[in-house]
């Protein structure tokens, strides 16, 4: 799909070359694609809008008309010609280790006649995590809205789960097309997501897609480009922020403990080339943290108090992290065939290169079966990891079913014998099974929830959508461990590395929260308190009843053996919206529980979460409705009934919910994974009228896919006799279309 994109979007810029903008402007050149990536080079890195041109006769200046050769046929898929940018604004919010984004931006559909419309395409590349929140379109004629609803019944299931009005590209570009616009129109633009933020040698990073193409410059020499960006910093406890780096030239508005704030504002020569990012650090040598309470608002639901435990590990020099035995588990099944198997066996050699001597590992391999790489766990020697690169080598051939059961139970008991280090499991799959919720009932039985140091943890990686990422996820969180996914096949690599040292590098474990079991009722996110790790800052959340006092100890087991005590003052949360900053994470939390415990009454609870918050989830949708009605002339009365036909298409319009597809994951798809079908990627697959190429099937239809070499050629084939017959014909039917096209002549130049 990604590289269908990039060559309609290749198409609409030689096609938009058609339009003249007046003498002494010239548009900006259009990049040649690089050998390396086509596939990419025309794919947006930065909040874009498309026009979708169908025809290719409407594509003009709307302001000049000017002579235009008609190109006849169709676009098939449609081309899309990038909209030309007035000006964009972003803000951002940094809470904890969520970002919240913002862009509203002004784009005018420059690439098509006055008279005509066309449907737009808005595409949103978002950070790390990113998921849509919410999204607005004006165009001074109609307005639309995204909106978050329970399906009402199977056929709103059914139009989400076959949308091809949103999708996406790739895992992190999401794309939304709206009907219907204008040429000429100047469309203003609101788009909100949230993404994770990256935390690394004690310091956060928010990075946000901000780079645009040349060509969606305004080509008007009179033309302003207004750039602006705002930053607000919540750390979340009283304690300095530093500012480390920007991308971007910023200005600091205030510096308090705890909250930062900067601006940006420029008129610029051309827009921005450059990702935002910005990156800053909480100042704190040891471990600290603290604890935000915030009341629910007037309509929640939920009348419960909201709080949210923070701990950060602080500076990571001469910090001591725990001994680690590490047991891979990697799925060798028939669907993780070439590319999936391949970037997992480097991400999994670059992961054993990362192990000390003192380290042990082990590698399970399995698909029905499993193959073990030693009978009992290895030190972390070189002439070992030599071993296990051959090994890996003769071992990792794909094929068979897949089994997680067995090879789980098998690696549980490799470490029997750990002392004075973190157990670690690492699960790589690309499938899902049967007996999901035995898997994780086994994991309970076992132990590996307790507060226990020599239990084992439990990390997992998912890899496309055919696996079931919440069984997955909830596996982690019974094991207290971390879980990730990689739904781009080129991610693979650099994501489960990232997870490993995540994982890995444990600081502090067996963390108890004091002063929480007095309380009248408490929901703890996530259910089992994982280890402190120096990759991943520690957040506890949840809803209780009852009263929290001025500050709460929080204890642990350091490296050294020896504990650690900190105590977190808790203070209410005036600046910050808690309900947005943890509304995806328990929505995905409760999801995971509705899912292992088949509970109708949490399904409910989280599509009441959902629609509260306005996060997309597995039992919600998001739609894009009409927020106001357009705006219509008075219609003479004679010509009232000839409108009629379009007054209900208008008003079709307006009740329409154009569904979003593609913002839920689902729980996996057991035939696919049984039938060893590769990973599916999160993308769309494009219908069938969308793989059409217009020169290949131009005679496959008699009508509206007939282009016009093949009407020349029939003609030569036929005598006079047939030419003057067909000729009266077609005379005939104009002269009952006349009045019709009289219609919409006026409608389009004069009523509108």
């Amino acid at each position: 799909m990604a590289e269908q994109f990039s060559s309609s979007v290749e198409f609409g810029l030689r096609l938009s070359k058609r339009i003249f903008y007046g003498r002494g402007t010239f548009s900006a050149p259009i990049p040649e694609p690089a050998l390396s990536r086509t596939t990419d080079v025309y794919l947006p890195t930065a909040p874009m809008c498309y026009a979708v041109i169908p025809e290719p006769e409407i594509v003009d200046n709307p302001d000049i008309r000017t002579y235009q050769p008609y190109v006849h046929g169709r676009c098939e898929p449609p081309a899309l010609i990038p909209l030309h940018m007035h000006g964009v604004v972003m803000e951002i919010e940094c809470s904890l280790d969520t970002a919240f984004v913002t862009v509203s931006g002004t784009w005018r559909v420059h690439c098509v006649r006055s008279s005509k419309m066309c449907d737009c395409q808005i595409a949103i590349p978002m950070g790390e995590q990113g998921s849509l929140l919410g999204l607005e379109v004006d165009d001074s004629g109609i307005s639309y809205r995204t909106e978050v609803i329970t399906p009402n019944d199977e056929r709103d299931i059914e139009k989400a789960a076959k949308s091809k009005d949103g999708y996406f590209l790739k895992s992190q570009i999401y794309t939304v097309r709206f009907p219907q616009v204008r040429g000429g129109s100047l469309l203003s633009i609101k788009i909100r997501w949230c993404q994770k933020l990256l935390y690394h040698d004690d310091q956060f990073t928010v990075s946000v897609p901000f780079s645009f193409p040349s060509y969606v410059a305004p080509v008007e020499k009179k033309s302003s480009k207004k750039e602006r960006i705002f930053l607000k910093v919540h750390s979340g406890h009283a304690a300095e922020v530093l500012c480390i780096g920007s991308s971007h030239p910023v200005k600091e508005l205030t510096h308090q403990f705890g909250k930062l704030s900067f601006s940006y504002e420029a008129e610029v020569p051309a827009w921005s080339t450059t990702d935002f990012s910005f990156s800053y650090a909480v100042s704190s040598a040891n471990i600290s943290g603290g604890v935000l309470l915030q009341s629910p608002f007037l309509r929640d639901f939920d009348q419960r108090e909201i709080f949210c435990l923070h701990l950060y590990p602080g500076s990571s020099q001469n910090r001591k992290t725990f001994r680690r035995d590490v047991v891979f588990v990697v799925d060798i099944s028939g669907s993780m065939k070439g590319s999936p198997l391949e970037n997992v066996k480097n991400a999994l050699l670059a992961s054993l290169s990362q192990l000390n001597a003192q380290d042990t590992f082990n590698i399970i391999a399995f698909n029905e079966d499993f193959y073990l790489f030693s009978p009992s766990m290895e030190p972390a020697t070189e002439g070992a990891i030599l071993n296990a690169t051959q090994w890996i080598g003769a071992k990792f051939s794909a094929k068979g079913g897949t089994n997680i059961l067995l090879p789980l139970t098998q690696a549980v008991k490799l470490f029997q014998k750990t002392t004075d280090s973190i157990p670690l499991i690492f699960l790589v799959t690309d499938g899902a099974v049967e007996n999901e919720r035995e898997v994780c009932n086994f994991v309970k039985s076992y132990g590996t929830s307790r507060q226990s140091i020599c239990t084992p943890r439990i990390c997992t990686f998912g890899i496309g959508l055919y696996c079931n990422h919440y069984f997955l996820q909830m596996l982690a969180q019974i094991g207290r461990g971390h879980c990730d996914a990689a739904h781009d096949l080129d991610s693979i690599d650099s994501r489960m590395q990232r997870l490993f040292r995540s994982a890995s590098t444990i600081i502090a474990s067996n963390i108890m929260v004091e002063s929480l079991e007095d309380l009248d009722s408490l929901e703890l996110f996530p259910s089992y308190i994982p280890d402190l790790s120096l990759e991943i800052p520690l957040i506890i959340s949840g809803r209780y009843d009852g009263t929290i006092p001025d500050s709460i100890k929080v204890k642990g087991t350091l490296a050294d053996m020896s504990n650690f005590e900190v105590d977190l003052k808790v203070r209410r949360a005036k600046d910050m919206q808690l309900t947005n900053v943890l509304g995806k994470r328990h929505v995905d939390f409760v999801t995971a529980q509705a899912w292992l415990s088949e509970s109708k009454e949490l399904e409910e609870k989280v599509s009441k979460m959902s629609t509260q918050n306005k996060v997309p989830s597995e039992y919600t949708c998001m739609v894009l409705v009409n927020a106001e009605k357009r705006k219509k002339a008075p219609e003479p009365l004679l010509l009232q009934k000839a409108y009629s036909k379009i007054t209900l298409q208008n008003v079709e319009l307006e009740n329409q919910r154009i569904f979003l597809g593609g913002l839920s994951i689902g729980f996996g798809d057991i035939k696919a994974a049984a039938a060893n079908t590769p990973p599916a990627l999160k993308e769309a697959k494009p219908s069938e009228g969308l793989l059409e190429k217009a020169a290949s099937n131009c005679c496959g239809k008699l009508g509206d896919t007939c282009c016009c070499m093949c009407m020349l050629r029939t003609c030569s084939y036929m005598n006079d006799q047939v030419s003057i017959v067909c000729t009266q014909l077609c005379a005939a039917l104009a002269c009952f279309e006349l009045i019709k096209c009289c219609i919409e002549l006026c409608d389009c130049d004069c009523f509108e």
